[in-house]
């Protein structure tokens, strides 16, 4: 089994890129994310990337704590994150939570998520 750290990783890496192909795989279908006040799908976050509608230029990892429990993970990412949503540009210090589902076939996935800027 991959490690939940390392799906984590390339989760940051395909964001950073650009690389829709990448998200597709490690999210699930069912995704629901949310972010203040809204909630999203998978297909609104990859929506976002393809149309380049937000374009994360830099993720710097603070922190990383991973919980595995059977097939089932959770990661805990504090750090700063840059780049445009609509244009604009952002920085922020962020905190993600995101649960993990693994499967053999399809490896780790994210099933849900969490967002929040921190001071």
């Amino acid at each position: 089994m991959e490690d939940l750290a390392d799906a984590e990783r390339r989760l940051q890496a395909a964001q950073v890129a650009g690389d829709v192909g990448a998200l597709e795989g490690l999210l699930d279908d069912r995704l629901i994310f949310t972010f203040g006040a809204g909630v999203y799908t998978k297909a609104d976050d990859l929506e976002m990337h393809r149309t380049r509608a937000q374009v994360v230029t830099r993720m710097v990892e603070e922190e990383l704590t991973v919980l595995v429990d059977g097939s089932a993970g959770v990661t805990w990412f504090l750090g700063s994150v840059e780049g445009t949503v609509g244009g604009a540009p952002f920085a922020a210090r962020m905190r993600y939570t995101r649960t993990w589902l693994h499967d053999d076939t399809r490896g780790w996935r994210i099933i849900a998520a969490h967002a929040s800027t921190v001071e």
